[in-house]
């Protein structure tokens, strides 16, 4: 089969077009014709090796795709340990879930990473009230336009987006953005409370880092909440120091998808039925951020890191 691998980290020069054997399910797994890939952020981490968990050499990049069961049926998966940058893959069954009818690819794969990143931070992490006001950094991205569209159903009292480009701020405000502002500002904080009537902010849901993370903080109201879940911007914040927090009553959190599987119950399953239903009744979109053939996944990575991309990308491995 055709596939993209890493045999040495690096940027988006590493990933080369290759020929790989077929995988073989195992005991509790299920293969699967690959439909579409889903490109995440957390993608480039992997390919030079700065991401949360370890990568080992040679990689097979990607951890999420939508495609065909032997017996037929549509499903979207995510994978453990990658490989899913390839024509087939193999899943484990309990990471496999079915695609209802009236879900495409493009939604499909949103909401399983995306999406499910955007409504664990909201009700598990920042637990949303009506009325609350929530900064969403990057709203234009992958998480982010979904954020923005599930704080404003869920009842926030005004959502701000931040975005680099005018483009991307309208887009924000299409998605149900009150106000959008520009990410680039110098002063966050103080354009943070501009934006919200001169008022601190209740909820930060951030994936940038360095300054942009420091005065956000600075901007939180008391009991304010700060999610962390990625770092694009590649430089990491200031330290916290906890009289800080203790001074202002403020929370930093950080989510990490994966941590979620070890809550009991079905947080996950949980999440993505709802959110498959929002898209089912229209009230949710994702946002198509452009499709590459398999091949092309260099330059995938390439408009990843340029933070030039809205919305969802996709890989074809059947290109």
């Amino acid at each position: 089969m055709r596939a993209v691998q890493v045999t040495e980290f690096g940027g988006p020069e590493v990933l080369k077009p290759v020929e790989l054997p077929d995988p073989v399910a195992g005991p509790g797994q299920v293969l699967i014709e690959v439909d579409r890939v889903g490109l995440n952020y957390a993608d480039t981490h992997q390919a030079e090796n700065s991401y949360l968990a370890p990568s080992k050499l040679p990689l097979v990049p990607g951890g999420e795709v939508v495609g065909r069961t032997a017996d037929g049926k549509r499903v979207v998966a995510l994978l453990n340990d990658g490989g899913g940058y390839a024509e087939r893959v193999v899943a484990d069954e309990a990471m496999t879930f079915p695609v209802p009818d009236g879900v495409d690819d493009l939604n499909a794969l949103s909401m399983l990473v995306q999406g499910a990143t955007a409504w664990i931070m909201l009700r598990k992490n920042a637990h949303l009230e009506p009325g609350e006001t929530v900064v969403v950094h990057a709203a234009a991205g992958g998480v982010g336009s979904i954020a923005v569209q599930l704080a404003n159903a869920w009842g926030a009292g005004r959502v701000i987006a931040t975005a680099s480009s005018e483009e991307k701020r309208e887009l924000a405000i299409e998605l149900g953005a009150d106000v959008a502002v520009d990410s680039r500002a110098e002063n966050m904080t103080e354009v943070l409370r501009e934006a919200n009537g001169g008022k601190r902010v209740d909820i930060v849901l951030d994936m940038v880092g360095g300054t942009t993370t420091d005065q956000s903080i600075a901007a939180l109201a008391p009991f304010g909440r700060l999610v962390f879940y990625g770092m694009a911007g590649r430089r990491s914040p200031k330290p916290i120091e906890l009289r800080n927090l203790l001074g202002h009553s403020t929370t930093v959190a950080g989510m990490w998808l994966p941590h979620v599987f070890r809550l009991p119950g079905n947080v996950f399953g949980t999440a993505l039925s709802d959110l498959f239903t929002m898209v089912q009744d229209g009230k949710l979109r994702a946002i198509a951020g452009g499709e590459y053939a398999l091949a092309d996944a260099r330059k995938a990575h390439e408009a990843l890191r340029s933070r030039g991309t809205t919305g969802k990308l996709l890989l074809d491995p059947r290109k």
